[in-house]
């Protein structure tokens, strides 16, 4: 025996080929890749914050947090 998890002793690499895609699902994959390009696009083109607080949206995420304490409206 190896220490090699990659392969088994009769030389297989223990995985099974990847099923192919149906139509659908194709889509799906390349609808979410093309939405993630103009989200990344969108946050490109906003102005860069300069002294502004870190992590997400406040208004978003409805938590505002001062000095350590979070506060939910």
């Amino acid at each position: 025996m190896t220490d090699d998890p990659k392969t088994t002793p009769a030389g297989n690499s223990g995985e099974t080929p990847p099923r192919p895609l149906t139509p659908a699902a194709a889509r799906a994959l390349a609808e979410a890749e093309a939405r993630r390009a103009a989200a990344l696009a969108a946050e490109a083109a906003r102005p860069k914050e300069y002294g502004g607080r870190g992590g997400n949206d406040p208004a978003r995420y409805g938590d505002w947090e001062v000095k350590g304490i979070a506060c939910d409206f």
